[in-house]
């Protein structure tokens, strides 16, 4: 093994931890040593350096921010991920390679270098995102369908500050009403101190891509932070979370339609189908085809237009409340302390966007205005979430259901676009959600397979399925937010950020700053504890 003067104190390299990045940077060089025997000489083969299950096992995700771009992208680039191409192909549709000082060549340096390197002398003493510095692997060895995967452009500051609303306004906004009903009137101060602590913690995530160059998403955060489990632990975490966003598609989808067509019911050799069950089932097949294609840059496109829906869907509420003349009513509790961890857990939710920040602040122009993007695409929530929480509950008081267009009387036009919308939105986010999860199940796969169309439509197919049984069994919306929201998003909004920051800037925080976050911290545990425990109570009692 060449251990080169790259691993010394004195390097000046920019690592490109977004391992799409490096796979970019290895294929060109596989395409230069064809040609320069030379060089091909002066490191180890790729065959020769074993390290390919290694690299998979510290790189995985290897797909991460790219498919998440894809999400929530203002400028998506094309994708087409089923169908293979050539290693010549997909490094002439990169640009981004890697650039090392002081050479004459960018392809002058081995690609299959130890995946740890050897500890220097002072390595105890050096701070963990040093440490990830030296240790990340500069590419991996292996070829899977995300190679395929273009980069994405750079996006100014309201380019992003639309991606950050984008990702915070959801089907959150169609169950705060119901929130306020659980928790009381008094509950929107948590909707507040929520948000405020949220975009606190969104500003360190900032920070903590700030202290090493090579940080690029919220996995490297958790490598660079806590090592390879590190990585490990918040990868899974994202992903329970887009899949079980799917799960909330699935159910959003199926209830709303439901609301339309009440008496719709079949039965199949001797089974009885609810109108929910049906439309469940219909809803996937539907969306089935959209995992399967080949370019998602349409769909890419339209799940922008996810911020649209939700003014859109807000506005037809208000129409109701106002020209409909269903109108507005003082009702519910000032606080109902029984039910109050479940609306935190709904709460979180409306602002569990911080697996996407590192993406657009890396993906900026200017990343020194993200934290303004952060600060104006809060303040932006908060005040549809507020607005919205407010208006539903005094519209229909007790009576609120989990989604409000459920209440919508269904005799009016504006209950009518407000439904359908709800159900065309999601249709065209469930392929760029259920994506990430997909693609990181075929980098486990072996390589020879990775490349496969016919397997990423059986993974895919599998997968989506899957979120229908999962529908099927737990078909209630908000208990699936509010366990989302109390188990996932306190962990990624609220704990991990802080318990990273003091990881990686350990040593040169204040008094204050370390008080802050481990406050922080410890609200986030009490939450997660009590809304995970109110969670459950909700579904015993759905169940029963």
């Amino acid at each position: 093994m060449k251990l080169d003067e790259d691993l010394g104190p004195d390097r000046e390299e920019e690592f490109q931890t977004d391992d799409e990045e490096n796979q970019a940077q290895r294929v060109c060089k596989e395409d230069f040593q064809d040609d320069d025997t030379d060089s091909q000489s002066d490191h180890p083969s790729r065959n020769h350096s074993g390290n390919d299950n290694d690299t998979n096992a510290i790189l995985w995700p290897q797909s991460y921010r790219r498919s998440i771009d894809m999400l929530t992208s203002f400028t998506p680039p094309s994708l087409s991920f089923l169908k293979g191409t050539s290693s010549t192909h997909i490094s002439s549709s990169l640009t981004t390679v890697y650039k090392r000082p002081h050479q004459s060549s960018e392809h002058d340096y081995s690609l299959n270098q130890s995946l740890i390197s050897l500890p220097s002398v002072d390595e105890k003493d050096r701070p963990p995102s040093e440490k990830f510095q030296a240790q990340t692997p500069k590419s991996s060895c292996t070829k899977f369908s995300v190679s395929e995967l273009p980069l994405k452009e750079e996006c100014s500051f309201i380019q992003a500050i639309v991606n950050g609303i984008n990702v915070l306004c959801g089907i959150g906004i169609l169950t705060v009403p119901y929130a306020i009903h659980q928790g009381g009137w008094s509950s929107l101060i948590l909707l507040f101190l929520i948000s405020v602590v949220s975009a606190y913690t969104g500003i360190l995530l900032k920070r903590c891509l700030e202290s090493s160059p090579g940080l690029k998403t919220y996995p490297d955060i958790g490598q660079a932070a806590f090592g390879v489990y590190g990585r490990l632990a918040i990868a899974i975490a994202l992903y329970v979370d887009l899949y079980a966003s799917c799960v909330e598609y699935i159910i959003m989808m199926s209830d709303n339609l439901a609301s339309l067509f009440p008496h719709a019911e079949a039965y199949i050799s001797g089974f009885h189908l609810s109108s929910h069950q049906i439309f469940a089932v219909a809803s996937t097949l539907i969306v089935l085809p959209t995992v399967w294609l080949r370019n998602l840059g349409l769909l890419a496109y339209l799940s922008v237009g996810g911020v649209v829906a939700s003014i859109l869907v807000v506005l037809c509420l208000l129409w109701v409340g106002t020209v409909d003349e269903v109108g507005f009513h003082a009702t519910g509790t000032a606080i109902n302390l029984v039910n109050l961890p479940f609306t935190i857990g709904i709460f979180g939710f409306c602002y569990s966007g911080h697996s996407v920040f590192p993406n657009i602040y890396s993906s900026m122009k200017e990343p020194s205005k993200f934290p303004a993007v952060i600060i104006a695409s809060f303040v932006f929530c908060f005040s549809i979430y507020a607005g919205t929480a407010v208006s539903g509950f005094m519209m229909f008081g007790d009576s609120i259901k989990s989604q409000f267009t459920l209440n919508m009387p269904t005799k009016f036009m504006a209950t009518k676009i407000a439904v359908w919308t709800t159900v065309v939105n999601p249709m065209t986010k469930y392929a760029l959600t259920i994506m990430p999860v997909s693609l990181c199940l075929e980098e486990l796969l072996p390589s020879s397979k990775r490349t496969s169309y016919s397997i990423a439509i059986v993974i895919r197919t599998v997968l989506t399925l899957s979120t229908l049984v999962v529908a099927l069994t737990i078909p209630f919306f908000g208990f699936v937010m509010a366990l989302m929201g109390s188990l996932l998003a306190m962990l990624m909004a609220l704990i991990f950020p802080c318990a990273s920051y003091l990881r990686l800037l350990n040593g040169r925080l204040s008094k204050l700053e370390i008080g802050a976050c481990w406050f922080t911290i410890v609200l986030g545990i009490f939450c997660s504890i009590i809304g995970t425990y109110s969670a459950i109570g909700e579904l015993a009692n759905e169940r029963g």
